[in-house]
């Protein structure tokens, strides 16, 4: 076998060398970005994560407050489920007494909570369990005993209300806590204050995805102000129903 000294392979391709000898062990690619994502603790069932406001864990209602800055009159209760912690005990509305509104704002948002509508089935339709999550006062997330309980598509649990029907109805029986994990992305204004950008909504009921990336167009019926560019409260509807929340946080996405 004839041998090409190494000194002849270098003139006759200087590259061809370092090329065979680095072709083992490829460079890692580059970095996207230099910034390492935030560190936070995830949480658990009884605890929201390290970066959530914590709008009610059963304590009290400094962070709620009915429209016109009225104090909040909803009741606290023992959520009546033997859970420990923030899901021990729980807010239900006082039929009357009007929407409850978060003291915070928010713009994109991650929003968890958990609700239970009436243990005593009455009524039919719209008239069982109504109440409602309203991301900036604007948009609402239908609650509704749906289960085994006929009503129009997109007024039924999990719909964005007369605008998108769940994808499924993951409902659970009445009086059984049942949990939304939102995703919301405002909508965009120009500088002229014309939208420019329509905001979305992400929901999974009981970890089921019933709303995916779905586009509303604009307010829905029930609230408290129009679309803007500015952030806004989350808000509990009073409808009349004894629907009971409980373990409410929001991380602001921003």
């Amino acid at each position: 076998m004839n041998r090409v000294p190494v000194i002849a392979l270098l003139a006759a391709a200087p590259g061809a060398l370092l090329l065979s000898l680095s072709a083992g062990s490829p460079a890692e690619p580059p970095a996207v970005t230099p910034v390492l994502p935030v560190v936070i603790t995830p949480g658990d069932a009884d605890h929201a994560p390290s970066d959530a406001v914590v709008l009610f864990d059963g304590t009290d209602v400094q962070l709620w407050k009915h429209d016109k800055d009225a104090a909040a009159k909803w009741k606290i209760e023992d959520a009546g489920d033997g859970s420990k912690g923030s899901r021990a005990r729980c807010l239900t509305v006082a039929p009357g007494s009007g929407n409850l509104l978060s003291t915070k704002a928010f713009n994109d948002c991650q929003i968890h909570i958990e609700f239970a509508t009436p243990v005593k089935v009455e009524g039919e339709g719209q008239g069982r369990g109504n109440s409602g999550v309203y991301i900036q006062g604007r948009y609402e997330v239908q609650v509704l005993d749906s289960y085994n309980n006929t009503t129009y598509p997109d007024g039924q649990c999990g719909a964005i209300y007369k605008q998108h029907a769940p994808l499924v109805n993951a409902c659970r029986g009445p009086g059984q806590w049942q949990t939304y994990d939102i995703v919301f992305r405002a909508a965009k204004f120009g500088a002229d204050g014309k939208k420019t950008v329509n905001a979305r909504v992400t929901v999974f009921q009981n970890g089921v995805l019933v709303q995916d990336h779905s586009e509303v167009t604009g307010s829905t019926g029930g609230n408290i102000s129009d679309e803007g560019p500015t952030p806004g409260p989350i808000m509990l509807q009073d409808h009349g129903n004894l629907t009971r929340f409980r373990n409410i946080w929001v991380r602001p996405l921003n």
